[in-house]
């Protein structure tokens, strides 16, 4: 059974036929009937609260040996859910009786001694604009309500080839866009968890799931990942298959996973793109190039603080810092991938703004009415501009260099009613290199802050090496305060 929220009714099956089957509901019950199914089928002999979720290589490795059941896992992200979901608001459906069906066939194999790959066992979300076979993809829009995926997208059959359990769907902003969705931030409900990826981001924070997949065509991944103190990887330009996924832009849409440490971002990553799926190898402490221009001028005083402290860790380790320099191109690099975002919006959604304009929220409307008042000289001028970024970016960012930058200008801001500045992210975005973002600090007030590392392009196992080498330098080990409600 599937389990949805859906306006005032509830979807709880789809017919032979594909018609989705549903209940109405009063406003304010679908959350609760989503939620309500979910303690019904936790079986564990052992009270879930003493459940500690290892790392996902060290999960299947567990389930390899029969010291873990991919049920156990199951039933401990939706005991998750049904404690936090009616205030976080990270999830769109829910597929438990399937979720639970397959992790005991999963466990069938393992016991067998057949694993599948990297993710056996492991319980994934996926954002609302990718397409799982029999679940709704609506991307935060009434224009897609009801829209049944036939198929899955191929970085979800790439998912499920390699053991994961797809749990369900995870909230996005409409359309991947910039108006704000219902999650919350796990750190403070009143605070952004970011966007467009909130539900994948905040659904991992709480260990409702043990990894999510997320986009980003701005900051989409690693921002939101700050936001809620957890990793996230965009990977390379290209790297990921796009199809099935409700487009954006197509030259700036990147498919990537938020997990909770970079050794899990590679198990995701493999499972992603067939890449190697060998544990990380910690380097010898590395050299970092620190990009104090802009990004340390433009981070407030909690971020450059964070930022700081991290930065004194890491060399006390045993890493060489060092300044590098942004090309001159940097500097118009926000106007531009605005301007490719807005044209490449207004493309994919033409006809049907057309003629339900009305139906589009205030800021993904005044995208595309932006894109399709933009001259093509322009649009053909940014072109030329992400190019010449890109090779310039490619110049000193080559190798085994990793550029280090905040990944937020600022902690989650304390608003509902914005996502947050992309401003630090879309640069990566813009040239299509890979960027991650591990937690390494809390500010003050207890929230989260992340560091965003950049490496040459195809460089993700070097890039995710560091990063697990920065992990256990400044060993993050924080929670959000929903999952130490006593501390």
């Amino acid at each position: 059974m599937i389990s949805s929220r859906r306006g005032g009714t509830i979807l709880i099956g789809v017919a032979n036929d594909g018609t989705p089957v549903g209940l109405s509901a009063q406003d304010g019950r679908q959350i609760k009937q989503l939620i309500a199914n979910v303690p019904a089928t936790v079986a564990a002999k052992e009270p879930l609260m003493s459940f500690q979720v290892p790392p996902i290589p060290d999960a299947v490795d567990l389930i390899r040996h029969g010291q873990l059941s991919p049920r156990r896992l199951v039933d401990h992200c939706l005991e998750q859910i049904r404690r936090f979901e009616d205030r976080v608001h990270a999830w769109v459906c829910i597929d438990e009786r399937g979720a639970i069906a397959e992790a005991e066939r999963l466990g069938d194999l393992a016991g067998q001694g057949r694993l599948l790959g990297p993710l056996h066992g492991i319980p994934v979300g996926v954002k609302d604009i990718i397409d799982v076979a029999g679940m709704a993809t609506e991307a935060g829009s009434p224009l897609l309500r009801g829209r049944i995926a036939p198929q899955d997208a191929p970085v979800v059959a790439r998912l499920r080839a390699a053991g994961a359990i797809i749990l369900g769907k995870t909230v996005t902003t409409e359309f991947a866009c910039f108006d704000p969705s219902p999650t919350r931030n796990p750190w403070n409900l009143g605070h952004t968890p970011g966007g467009s990826s909130s539900g994948s981001a905040a659904a991992v924070a709480l260990e409702m799931c043990l990894a999510a997949v997320g986009s980003q065509t701005g900051g989409s991944i690693v921002r939101p990942a700050a936001y809620c103190g957890v990793a996230g990887l965009k990977p390379t330009f290209g790297r990921v298959d796009t199809a099935g996924v409700v487009p954006v832009s197509r030259h700036l849409d990147h498919v990537g996973p938020l997990a909770r440490s970079a050794a899990d971002l590679g198990a995701m990553f493999a499972a992603m793109t067939g890449a190697d799926d060998r544990a990380l190898d910690l380097p010898a402490p590395p050299t970092i190039s620190l990009i104090g221009e802009f990004f340390l001028q433009q981070a407030d005083d909690a971020v450059r603080d964070v930022m700081v402290a991290a930065s004194e860790a890491l060399l006390q380790a045993g890493a060489s810092l060092q300044m590098l320099r942004l090309p001159e191109s940097f500097f118009l690099t926000l106007a531009m991938h605005r301007c490719l975002m807005a044209v490449d919006a207004a493309e994919s959604h033409l006809q049907t703004f057309v003629e339900h304009q009305d139906s589009y929220g205030p800021r993904v409307r005044a995208l595309i009415e932006e894109g399709l008042s933009t001259a093509a000289i322009d649009y053909a001028l940014a072109l030329r501009h992400q190019g010449q970024f890109r090779r310039d970016l490619e110049a000193i960012i080559q190798g085994d260099v990793i550029a280090a930058t905040p990944a937020t200008p600022t902690p989650a801001p304390a608003t509902l009613q914005s996502t947050g500045d992309p401003s630090f992210n879309s640069p990566w975005s813009h040239a299509g290199l890979p960027a991650a973002t591990i937690p390494c600090g809390l500010t003050p007030a207890g929230l989260p802050c992340g560091l965003q590392l950049i490496a040459a392009p195809h460089q993700e196992q070097r890039l995710l090496s560091v990063a697990a080498w920065c992990e256990q330098v400044l060993t993050f080990r924080a929670a959000p305060p929903l999952l130490n409600p006593h501390r």
